[in-house]
């Protein structure tokens, strides 16, 4: 069986990106290859194996295209209220929380909020299929 070992996504500046991760995911650097036109950043912590890897091309100055292809990481969290409102205090701008239900249960309860790069970051309840 296939493995999901990690997803990249391409970042201007690799210090903003890296704190942003840091503050809001607690994800820190467990890996840093740097190359001569391109450096690459994994990101994990002790929730899980799975990492984000940062890649960042040298010489970039202008922002990424995300089209309308890219759809969004996703983060599961004890206590998402929680969640929202330290990130809200932190001045981070999260998305309103928001309820989803199905056939009158709980489906998922989360929100999103939008890295330095205008990457979406689903951050959801650990509950159901969303552990």
């Amino acid at each position: 069986m296939a493995k999901m070992i990690h997803s990249m996504i391409r970042v201007l500046d690799e210090a903003r990106s890296v704190e942003f991760y840091g503050k809001v995911f607690g994800l820190e650097v467990a890996d840093r290859i740097d190359f001569d036109t391109f450096t690459l950043i994994y990101l994990s912590n002790s929730e899980t194996g799975f990492e984000l890897e940062l890649t960042v091309n040298k010489g970039r100055v202008e922002p990424y295209n995300l089209g309308d292809g890219y759809g969004h990481l996703a983060v599961s969290v004890d206590e998402v209220a929680v969640e929202h409102k330290r990130l809200t205090e932190a001045g981070l701008n999260p998305g309103k929380l928001t309820e989803l239900n199905r056939d009158g249960k709980l489906l998922a309860l989360f929100f999103f909020i939008t890295d330095p790069d205008g990457y979406k970051i689903e951050v959801l309840q650990r509950h159901g299929r969303y552990l």
